[in-house]
């Protein structure tokens, strides 16, 4: 590894796990709500944790903080306000930090949003999914529609801006009509970043073990073309597979993740990355149970996981999210980011470029419309640590 390894831009994870009640599609680290949310006892582990962060992070500047779930909006403003204050005490955090709350609908009283922006959150991302009842009623999800419009208009009220919604598409019975119209109700409230994926039946899930009828490959490929048009139309421009957003409102914390930025993890089951200033980089999750993790945050032992990344994994670590960016990521960057030299990504890279699966651009990682079709046969080239491939 000749490149000089620049660590990354950093941001944090935060891992609130409960949720009112477990969605049959959803495959998260998530656990339904059973009696009183220990939102005290639980808010001391994650600080606990975050002071063993702050020993690995060295002084480095926070640039993100993205608090997810399960459903952190079951969370107070007040313990919000708490985590905020608390992790600003023990980590650098930059004045401008983009700080996300993901939100139910459901879950939202008009009230809590201004909270949640007085406590220092400046993005909500909310969980809408759809706006047609009966498909949310399938989905298991705990809101409807007027719910869904109600909690976005408080959340405009409050002074948020930035207000990403996450929608699937390719729900059982869905038309491409429906899936259209989701798409322009939302568009119409004024969002400006919306998460736009495909229902998927994860393994473990009800909806895995009990396959719903979902639109046949038709269907699906013409509700992804009706709405990807129309989300065009309202001027966001997908900038990765499944994320779209006006010019200037990419999600920050998701861009330095699919970019192999650096990332601290705190909470049940909470994933996060670290390059180290000798270049070594590192990877580790948090125990998934909350009851187990709070016992033990904040020691060795609250660490499922911890494995070092070596060279010869970095270029399909690197790849795996950096080619889901429409306009790929920087050579340059690859090389600083993972502390390789060029070579180290062929002849990978070259039997791609052969098959027109990435940009013929030497000084640019993208893959081609042709290259997103194939992606995983792409990523198949790196599995090797020749980085042959299949």
């Amino acid at each position: 590894m000749d490149s000089q390894l620049i660590p990354p831009p950093l941001g944090l994870y935060v891992h609130l796990p409960w949720c009112v009640q477990k969605c049959p599609y959803c495959d998260f680290n998530s656990h339904a709500l059973k009696g009183t949310l220990p939102e005290r006892e639980y808010l001391n582990a994650l600080l606990r944790d975050a002071d063993t962060e702050a020993d690995a992070a060295s002084g480095r500047l926070i640039e993100t903080v993205f608090i997810g779930g399960g459903t952190p909006s079951l969370f107070s403003a007040e313990a919000i306000q708490d985590l905020l204050d608390g992790l600003g005490q023990r980590l650098c955090m930059a004045a401008d930090a983009e700080i996300t709350l993901e939100a139910n609908p459901g879950t939202v009283e008009a009230q809590r949003f201004a909270d949640y922006r007085a406590a220092g959150v400046n993005r909500i991302s909310m969980g809408v999914q759809s706006l047609n009842d009966a498909h949310l009623r399938r989905l298991g999800r705990i809101h409807g529609g007027a719910e869904a419009v109600a909690a976005i208009h408080s959340a405009h009220a409050a002074g948020f801006e930035r207000i990403n919604v996450d929608l699937m598409h390719g729900l059982p019975a869905q038309t491409p009509a429906q899936a259209l119209e989701d798409v322009e109700r939302i568009l119409d409230l004024g969002i400006r970043h919306l998460s736009h994926y495909q229902l998927t039946l994860e393994p473990g899930t009800p909806f895995h073990n009990r396959p719903p009828a979902l639109p046949d490959e038709d269907a699906l490929a013409d509700i992804e073309a009706a709405c990807a048009e129309r989300i065009r139309e309202h001027g966001l421009h997908r900038y990765e597979v499944s994320a779209w957003a006006v010019p200037g409102e990419e999600c920050g914390h998701n861009l330095n993740y699919w970019a192999f930025g650096d990332y601290l993890a705190i909470g049940a089951g909470a994933h996060g990355k670290l390059t180290d200033r000798h270049g070594g980089i590192r990877r580790y999750s948090r125990l998934r149970f909350p009851r187990q993790y709070q016992a033990v945050a904040g020691t060795p032992q609250g660490l499922a996981e911890c494995r070092w990344v070596e060279a010869p994994e970095r270029p399909l670590e690197y790849l795996m999210n950096a080619l889901r960016l429409t306009e790929g990521t920087p050579m340059d960057q690859a090389l600083a980011r993972t502390g390789l030299r060029r070579e180290d990504f062929e002849p990978g890279l070259g039997i791609a470029r052969t098959r027109g699966w990435i940009s013929d651009d030497p000084a640019i990682l993208r893959a081609t419309p042709r290259g997103q079709r194939y992606l995983n046969d792409l990523l198949g080239l790196f599995l090797d640590t020749d980085g042959a491939g299949a």
